[in-house]
């Protein structure tokens, strides 16, 4: 009897406690839903017409597009960039984090963050100072390449990315592999496990929740380097590091809303395309992270 009446109560207070979640959410929600949803719904709204938005063209704007030569340029380098640099940070990233929390490298971690504090533009200061004509490694090795007007240009900005971002995500993985009980690395090692087995069968498994908001998060920062490959070589760079925000500035000074509203989609169909397997496994890490 008293289960049955209790029931009840514990439904309202459950219901209550819900509504009250949801007007804490509420200027969020507004926020996202005025700056956010509400834009991209013009953005796709006008990537199916004229210009002028008065008139509805089809899939028009996105065969215009697809034949356009600095769109198949600039998503071609965007896509080669994110097939080498991710996993290349979130690997390197992962083999550091490991040797960091297994004590072989204890002292890292105090200054790994330190690259992220340092301005973008004094970053690319010392990059030009490097990799110039002039600069102090064709010096050093009696070269005369010019390594930011040539395809060189594009592994001068990996460079940068990597050695920019492989601290941040250090700390990311530190905090995946802090959640990993020593218990089953005890076990592991009772039943004679070795470190590649510990690596194999405790560590990634116990990775799992973080993996995806760390690839959530490296393909977010890949779309955010504009601001290196901008300073390092201007407007209209190397065709090598010619990205897809390149395309956006020259687009946007032209006006070309049209044409910058299907590449947005496209491009953002792409993005959720590439998250959309990560969803359950690191979704919820996702927000925590990012605040």
């Amino acid at each position: 009897m008293d289960t049955k009446k209790q029931t009840p109560r514990k439904q309202d207070r459950q219901f209550q406690d819900s509504w009250k979640n949801f007007f804490f959410l509420l200027p969020s929600l507004c926020g996202v839903s005025i700056f956010v949803f509400l834009p991209f719904g013009d953005v796709v709204r006008r990537s199916f017409t004229s210009l002028t938005g008065s008139q509805f063209t089809g899939l028009l704007n996105y065969r215009t597009i697809l034949k356009n030569e600095a769109f198949r340029l600039a998503m071609g380098n965007t896509i080669k960039f994110l097939a080498v640099c991710v996993p290349l940070l979130l690997a390197l990233s992962l083999l550091l984090a490991n040797l960091v929390h297994f004590g072989f490298l204890k002292h890292y971690k105090d200054v790994c963050l330190l690259p992220m504090a340092i301005p973008a533009a004094s970053l690319v200061f010392v990059w030009k100072m490097l990799f110039s004509r002039h600069g102090i490694i064709n010096s050093a090795l009696h070269l005369s390449v010019s390594w930011l007007d040539s395809s060189c240009a594009f592994w001068v900005l990996s460079a940068t990315f990597l050695w920019k971002n492989m601290g941040y995500y250090v700390v990311l993985w530190l905090t995946g592999l802090s959640g990993i009980p020593n218990s089953l690395y005890e076990a592991a090692s009772l039943d004679g496990a070795g470190a590649l087995a510990k690596f194999r069968y405790v560590t990634l498994p116990g990775l799992r929740p973080m993996a995806g908001a760390v690839w959530v998060l490296a393909l977010t920062g890949v779309f955010k380097s504009y601001r290196e490959s901008y300073l390092l070589a201007g407007e209209y760079p190397d065709k090598s590091i010619y990205m897809v925000q390149h395309m956006f500035h020259n687009w946007f000074r032209d006006m070309s809303i049209e044409k910058m509203s299907a590449a947005a989609v496209a491009i953002a169909c792409i993005f959720a395309a590439l998250v959309y397997p990560f969803r359950k496994k690191g979704g919820g890490n996702i927000g925590t992270l990012s605040s």
